[in-house]
């Protein structure tokens, strides 16, 4: 028995058959619902199990729902629901989002190093700022260039230049130790270490002496408050 044709309904032979869209079609009834336009299997498009050309093939559209009182109560109820979700699993969660480092000795030797650059860093940073808080002032500076020549002064070596430190200091000689280290910021001035003895030492003003060390042979101003006397 020869089966139906989808669009007019009267029996379709082998010979002109067409199975599509679980349909049975004659070849001249295959065409677009809109335009009749024939179609084949390649150009046609079904919607609904019709065929369609693609220029009238249905565009599905969207439902536009109003924002009606009752909707917009629900929207904002579904916002609450989620937000009070949302916190429930914030506090399940929290504490869990870390992970633990492991305290390898790997870790703890790079922890060691961290720290020894963070204090080298420190005190370097340091020393800068007690050498600038510490250092006179250029007037004071200035009048001790222009104070009046003393022979005593000029009869040991200049400023910068090494004293030979074998040689006792005369009996009127002070002399200071170093309680502080201390790098010398200009040329005219000598670096100190922690112990070092200071002799022949003059006083210039309040916070700066001239004096000659012992371990390096070098002369020069040093800061007051870096040194005591012995």
């Amino acid at each position: 028995m020869n089966p139906p044709c989808g669009r007019c309904n009267k029996p379709v032979y082998p010979t002109e058959k067409i199975n599509c869209l679980d349909k049975y079609w004659h070849k001249g009834c295959f065409s677009c619902e809109v335009c009749k336009m024939a179609l084949s299997m390649t150009t046609y498009k079904g919607f609904e199990k019709k065929p369609y050309c693609s220029m009238h093939y249905p565009k599905t559209s969207f439902t536009i729902v109003a924002d009606t009182p009752e909707n917009l109560r629900l929207k904002q109820q579904s916002m609450l629901n989620s937000q009070a979700l949302y916190k429930e699993d914030f506090e399940k969660n929290k504490g869990k989002g870390f992970s633990v480092v492991v305290d390898t000795p790997e870790m703890q030797r790079l922890k060691k190093t961290q720290d020894q650059i963070s204090n080298i860093k420190y005190h370097e940073d340091f020393e800068k700022s007690r050498i600038r808080s510490d250092a006179p002032p250029p007037e004071n500076r200035q009048d001790y260039e222009e104070q009046p020549s003393n022979p005593e002064r000029f009869s040991q070596p200049p400023v910068g230049q090494t004293c030979p430190a074998a040689v006792a200091p005369p009996s009127g000689g002070k002399r200071y130790q170093a309680v502080y280290s201390y790098t010398a910021a200009d040329a005219d001035e000598v670096s100190l270490q922690e112990g070092d003895l200071i002799l022949n030492v003059e006083q210039i003003d309040e916070g700066w002496m001239f004096g000659c060390n012992q371990r390096t042979g070098q002369r020069g101003m040093l800061p007051a408050n870096y040194v005591r006397p012995v």
